[in-house]
């Protein structure tokens, strides 16, 4: 049988993929585990159970939440707080994307100065601090921007839908402990999108964010296929 390529209608839409891809022993973040993918039914054992020239691949994964670019949801931090199950997908297609740019001499930590002059009621505000370079290596787990708490106070007096970032933890990895981001953009019903990445090739302005994950009862994070529409 012939196989015909996939390809994009020509006159569709420019969509930018903002999504790390999975792989077996890819780690996301230092500490935990990497995804395993194994083989439940091969096409090699196919002829065995359907009809000559019929095969599938059937294949089973087994990975953490926190893989990938994945979503956090409020149950992420709070037990009592909505699972992915119970997200509304109005906050999480085709939200007007406002990219935030963090030049490196502004330091690791995300303030409010960056925030400025900008319309983020209802929006998906997106850092693009460069970070995603290091994804996969072992410099990506050290020394990685992130949002200060006046930055996240900031947002949620703002408004903002959801918060996205190209680096390791929307929080500072490197801190005692106090996930001030997470605690404050999450109660807030504020979804959080890490390990982004591509976000130089999307404008400040004018473009949509879609990372919706699958419907899952009681999981609070899990891996998003990001994207944005100019």
């Amino acid at each position: 049988m012939e196989i015909f390529p996939l390809t994009a209608p020509s006159n569709s839409r420019r969509v930018v993929d903002l999504s790390h891809t999975i792989a077996e022993g890819v780690i996301t973040y230092p500490g935990l585990p990497a995804p395993t993918i194994e083989s439940y039914l091969s096409r090699a054992d196919s002829p065995s159970r359907f009809a000559p020239g019929t095969e599938f691949s059937l294949d089973t994964i087994s990975l953490i939440g926190n893989t990938g670019t994945y979503l956090d949801s409020p149950f992420h931090c709070f037990a009592t707080g909505a699972d992915l199950a119970s997200l509304n997908l109005e906050t999480l297609v085709g939200l007007r994307a406002e990219v935030i740019h963090v030049p490196i001499k502004s330091g690791r930590g995300i303030t409010p100065a960056l925030l400025q002059n900008r319309d983020l009621k209802g929006a998906a505000v997106l850092f693009y601090t460069g970070w995603d370079r290091y994804f996969g290596t072992p410099e990506y787990g050290v020394g990685a921007p992130f949002l200060t708490e006046d930055g996240a106070r900031h947002l949620v007096q703002a408004g903002a839908a959801l918060v996205g970032i190209d680096s390791l933890n929307i929080d500072d990895k490197d801190s005692s402990g106090e996930r001030p981001a997470h605690t404050l953009l999450l109660a807030a019903g504020i979804h959080i999108v890490e390990h982004l990445t591509n976000l130089g090739n999307v404008p400040e302005q004018g473009a949509r964010f879609t990372a919706a994950p699958p419907k899952i009862e009681n999981f609070g994070t899990f891996p998003v296929r990001a994207y944005a529409e100019i």
